[in-house]
């Protein structure tokens, strides 16, 4: 499959098809005559007399040292050997993939001055599997992803690492293999190279999608619960919620109502329950995971604009004859939607850490105590919602928002920074901690709903326990639940418990982000 990339236009569902299914990049012919026009400026301007930021002079501090003509392209190789410093282990190679591709569809704006080679041949490593090895530390989001983008940039003129063919090796032996050409930086090349956006966005976007399918799979853990502690489904009617007229919430109100359909359980006790309401766990779902959905909402619109964004700096206006010197490297939307994003996430996983503390309480669900039939002999799942606790807990603290927190750089030139790459970088431990805390409350609902058997809950949650009974069997006497919890985490992070409920009805496919 090819991806054509339209400069400036990139979808969600683009970067999502290409994120687990990799494709042939190729530029849309529409964008060549932007690209050369702007190339042809910087050229002009190399050329001439006047002092042009990052053409002829120095970077950050230096900008005020002026280059000599003759050490033009010798600028830009130091600036990306100088540049690339990062520590810590490498980025995944899905994130680095993601970052040449808005890379290149940046650079194609043609506000760069870049020529076409330099676009072709990152989408070239692209093609051929070539990823740069990128540290992932290094970087405060201004101006823009420094150091990671240089270590990204290296391989194009033979330098640094990359991984190929499963192996990590130096980036000037995979260019031959592969058979592309080093390019030879012309003026201004190096620096729209390393100063944008794209790794912090990258990182994030990589992170909004398993967010994604974090969120209908909490959803669909929730409504289990929900049947399993015998709950009503009143609090879902929908005259509840457009009073409100909070869109997310409106959202996930239908959603939980069209996966609660067919519920024998809840039939069940429809008279003769002696409960007035339920506790917020189960009862304020549409509003908690709602605000959170709506907030998922607002970082996709922030995070899209951004993937189709120009984010070097200087800019060029070929129409205009005009380069123009500004901040769009600076990446605090991305740090602030990175930071709403990971108080969604925190959320998600603390209201449902509530609930699975409600399952094993005894009182509370009236099920038997810590979800075993012989509690007492048997501890069944007290200390496995003590995972679910410490896991919470821990999102408490990554979820301090990193937008706030900046440190001058670059002798105070450079003195107020977004902190947006970490913003981004952290959301990682935040999904993997709440995708366990959803893996553990389908299996606590799963086994509080053995003790309501033989009613059935609806089809579509039946379904879903299908999907967990076949990873973990009931557990009706002690045993170590580490493994069945490992697989059921799988269930969750690879998108299969939303797929089972997508599959079924539509209000839950209308939660997906787009």
């Amino acid at each position: 499959m090819t991806l054509t990339i339209e400069p400036g236009r990139l979808t969600l569902a683009q970067l999502r098809d290409i994120h687990t299914t990799p494709q042939t990049l190729a530029m849309d012919p529409s964008a060549t005559a932007g690209i050369r026009a702007s190339a042809a400026l910087v050229q002009k301007a190399a050329q001439g007399g006047d002092a042009v930021y990052g053409v002829n002079t120095g970077f950050g501090k230096l900008a005020n040292q002026r280059i000599a003509q003759a050490d033009l392209e010798t600028l830009q190789l130091n600036l990306l050997r100088s540049h690339a410093v990062g520590v810590g282990e490498p980025m995944p190679e899905r994130v680095v993939r993601l970052v040449l591709l808005l890379k290149a569809a940046s650079l194609a704006r043609g506000y760069s001055g870049v020529r076409e080679v330099v676009i072709d041949t990152l989408m070239a490593l692209y093609n051929k599997g070539l990823t740069p090895v990128i540290p992932c530390q290094g970087s405060v989001g201004a101006s823009g992803d420094l150091a990671p983008l240089a270590h990204l940039c290296l391989p194009l003129i033979g330098e640094g690492e990359v991984f190929y063919k499963g192996k990590r090796i130096a980036a000037a032996d995979a260019l031959k293999q592969a058979a592309i050409t080093p390019v030879k930086l012309s003026a201004k090349e190096g620096l729209a190279l390393i100063n944008g956006t794209q790794v912090s966005t990258a990182l994030a976007l990589d992170a909004l999608l398993a967010t994604d399918r974090l969120f209908e799979a909490a959803v669909i853990s929730g409504a289990v619960t929900l049947d399993a502690a015998r709950g009503s489904d009143g609090p879902f009617d929908p005259r509840i919620h457009a009073v409100r007229g909070q869109p997310g919430q409106i959202a996930c109100a239908a959603a939980y109502r069209a996966i609660m359909v067919g519920s024998e359980i809840r039939r069940s006790h429809l008279e003769g329950d002696d409960r007035v309401q339920d506790p917020y766990c189960l009862r304020c779902q549409p509003q908690v995971m709602g605000a959170c959905l709506d907030q998922m909402r607002y970082a996709t619109e922030v995070l899209m604009r951004e993937a189709n964004a120009v984010t070097d700096n200087p800019l060029v206006f070929a129409e205009d004859e005009t380069l123009l010197s500004g901040g769009n490297f600076h990446a605090e939307p991305v740090a602030l939607a990175c930071d709403a994003l990971a108080v969604a996430i925190a959320e998600i996983g603390a209201i449902t850490e509530r609930r699975i503390a409600m399952l094993v309480d005894t009182v509370a669900s009236r099920l038997p105590a810590f979800l075993t039939p012989e509690p007492g002999l048997n501890s069944g799942f007290m200390i496995v919602h003590v995972t679910a606790a410490a896991l919470a807990s821990e999102n408490k603290s990554l979820a301090h928002p990193a937008s706030v927190d900046s440190l001058p750089t670059s002798a105070n030139q450079e003195d107020h920074v977004s902190m947006a790459t970490f913003a981004a970088r952290r959301l990682q431990p935040m999904l993997r901690n709440t995708e366990y805390i959803v893996a553990i409350e389908l299996l606590a609902a799963a086994q509080g709903i053995e003790f309501l058997r033989p009613l059935k809950s609806s089809a579509v949650l039946e379904g879903v326990l299908q999907l967990v009974r076949q990873a973990s069997p009931a557990m009706m006497h002690d045993r170590s639940l580490a493994p069945d919890m490992e697989r059921v985490h799988q269930l969750v992070a690879g998108g299969r418990i939303g797929l089972a409920g997508e599959a079924q009805i539509t209000e839950l496919t209308a939660l997906r982000l787009a």
